[in-house]
């Protein structure tokens, strides 16, 4: 039977007496690259502006058509990346409300956060990580290309506090209680940017430098705990499994609501966001239940592995050397670098300009899954490797 917990009388009157709590982000100390435009009126406050760059990002609508977990399932009930986008949104605008928190920052953070993911997942970001860092040294994380495609692709002007809330939004490395860095300009946050590109591992010495950007981050978590689970039964997956959830609960909603009404009850009022132990020690065993019994599964690796990990490769390896060539009639001119060029940006140099192996990883993290095995079958249409979907009524 699901057990809900309740909000203490003490924090609900609290919660029901809140304003704006004297730890939320001001608009008024938004910072800019360029503080010549994108200037905030009475309707479009700093964030709001920044939601509505975000959401009309020409990469926006691809968030619809990308594995969040389970690749080639013909199942409108499995869940996508646009989905999980809309829930960590919720999640984090619900506990933002109560701790009475600038909703306009967390809505901006959580609609940007995956933006720059790639096509199947994690499985993908991995393989196009290794295809970089052969070609180049550098590394690709799905939240640094984020902060890429809203910053230098498409050069939006958005505001550094949302731009650090995506960058160190990266829900796999779970905490207990999280505390606001301060980030004092530009400069420094392109210093730890360029960082992670040369060293994967600094990734995990982001800190968001607002507490929004610590509600989006442990909302991320929240929103795929058991909403992973609830795919992987309906992908035939896992079936009645007997989890021990401890303290926040086994199914989606005890997970979420749980996990919430822990957070506001432990950082109402505080200069951080925490959970008490009993509540953390259960989502890090939740997630390391998810990983063992879903993420690590031979269902959801090893077809990626055998089919996508090859295409990939020969994808990126044909376009690489198309643009080298500057092979005009390639896809890569077509429909990447002339659809990027139409959106009319100011830029300090023209996109076609930057190193060939970044236009390339650019342009694959781009694609929605569909439009990968689509562009794979026109570059190779002889190829060996096929893709086998498992239908509706499989």
């Amino acid at each position: 039977m699901p057990v809900y917990e309740k909000l203490s009388s003490e924090t609900s009157e609290k919660v029901k007496a809140q304003r704006t709590s004297d730890y939320a982000f001001r608009d008024e100390n938004a910072i800019r690259r360029d503080g010549s435009h994108d200037n905030p009126t009475t309707i479009r406050p700093p964030f709001i502006r920044d939601c509505d760059k975000i959401l009309n990002c020409p990469f926006y609508n691809r968030y619809a058509d990308k594995t969040q977990v389970f690749s080639f399932y013909k199942n409108d009930d499995i869940s996508r990346r646009g989905l999980h986008v809309q829930l960590v949104s919720r999640i984090a605008r619900t506990i933002g409300r109560a701790l009475g928190l600038n909703l306009d920052l967390i809505e901006a953070i959580a609609l940007g956060h995956d933006i720059g993911h790639t096509p199947f997942g994690h499985a993908g970001e991995g393989f196009l990580d290794d295809l970089l860092f052969r070609h180049t040294g550098r590394h690709f994380a799905h939240n640094i290309h984020s902060v890429r495609v809203l910053d230098k692709i498409f050069p939006y002007n958005i505001t550094l506090q949302t731009l650090n809330g995506i960058a160190a939004h990266d829900g796999e490395f779970e905490l207990s209680e999280y505390r606001p860095k301060p980030l004092v300009d530009f400069a420094e946050f392109q210093r730890q940017i360029d960082s992670c590109y040369i060293d994967i591992s600094n990734i995990k010495n982001l800190v968001p430098c607002t507490l929004e950007g610590c509600v989006v981050r442990i909302s991320d978590i929240i929103a795929y705990l058991g909403k992973d689970r609830q795919d992987a039964e309906r992908a035939g997956i896992l079936a009645d499994t007997d989890y021990d959830g401890g303290a926040i609960g086994v199914i989606n909603a005890e997970i979420i609501n749980n996990l919430m009404v822990n957070i506001i009850e432990n950082s109402y009022g505080k200069p951080y966001i925490k959970m008490d132990k009993s509540h953390f020690e259960a989502l890090k065993k939740a997630k390391s239940d998810n990983y063992n019994l879903i993420y690590k599964s031979k269902t959801v690796s090893e077809k990626l592995k055998t089919t996508v990990r090859p295409m990939m490769q020969a994808v990126y390896e044909k376009l690489l050397d198309d643009l080298k060539r500057n092979n005009l009639d390639s896809v890569i001119f077509r429909h990447h670098i002339d659809y990027v060029n139409k959106a009319h940006y100011n830029r300090t140099k023209p996109y076609e300009s930057e190193e060939p192996n970044l236009i390339v990883a650019d342009y694959i993290a781009s694609m929605t899954d569909d439009y990968f095995i689509e562009l794979f079958y026109h570059l190779f249409p002889d190829s060996e490797l096929k893709i086998e979907y498992k239908a509706y009524f499989d």
